[in-house]
């Protein structure tokens, strides 16, 4: 079996990777840093998803020691708040961790369920794997895990465990619920409308 250590964001975007690598004859760990999910009760849904994928997959977790990293996040973004800015940092700052951990826990290889999303920037995460894998003395395993969108949806289905609605970070969230905020907003507005006598 090939060693190979797998950055995970959540419990359903593993899924089909796990099952197309260990088609491979790759057993790969998984690792968890995703220092961008917020609020915490999201984070604690998708570590409670991830755990149940664990122990019915008999997939093995590294954790990250920074489970929750609000302020680390905020701080590493520099203002940088916009999607076209701050996925990149997202990316690297998660790819570098993944590849520093390879290093110290004697992982030749590594990848990312970041692939698996349709709603990522799958040419940007390649390139900036590539080059970090370069860096540290590393292979980056590539895969369009993209395929399996459905069948990981269906597996998750499956398992019964919580799907998240957004990427993660708190502006991700705001995006993806902006109509409805729009809406909120105008209904609110409308009613400080002063009405005749």
């Amino acid at each position: 079996m090939k060693k190979l250590l797998l950055h995970i964001c959540c419990g359903p975007c593993v899924l089909y990777p796990l099952e197309v690598l260990r088609a491979e004859g790759v057993e790969p760990v998984g690792y968890f840093f995703n220092p961008n999910i917020h609020p915490l009760r999201e984070m604690e849904r998708r570590v409670e998803a991830l755990e149940t994928v664990s122990e019915e997959l008999g997939f093995h977790l590294i954790w990250d020691p920074e489970i929750y990293g609000l302020t680390h996040w905020l701080k590493l973004l520099k203002g940088r708040y916009q999607q076209s800015e701050r996925c990149p940092e997202c990316y690297r700052m998660r790819l570098e961790a993944t590849a520093r951990t390879a290093v110290a826990n004697g992982f030749p290889c590594f990848s990312t369920t970041l692939l698996y999303s349709r709603y990522q920037r799958h040419e940007l995460i390649c390139q900036m794997g590539e080059e970090i894998a370069v860096k540290h003395g590393l292979s980056f395993y590539y895969h369009d895990f993209r395929q399996g969108w459905e069948q990981g949806i269906q597996a998750a289905k499956e398992l019964d465990i919580y799907r998240q609605p957004y990427c993660g970070c708190i502006f991700s969230e705001a995006e993806r619920y902006g109509a409805r905020l729009r809406k909120m907003e105008k209904r609110l507005l409308q009613s400080n409308t002063p009405r005749a006598n």
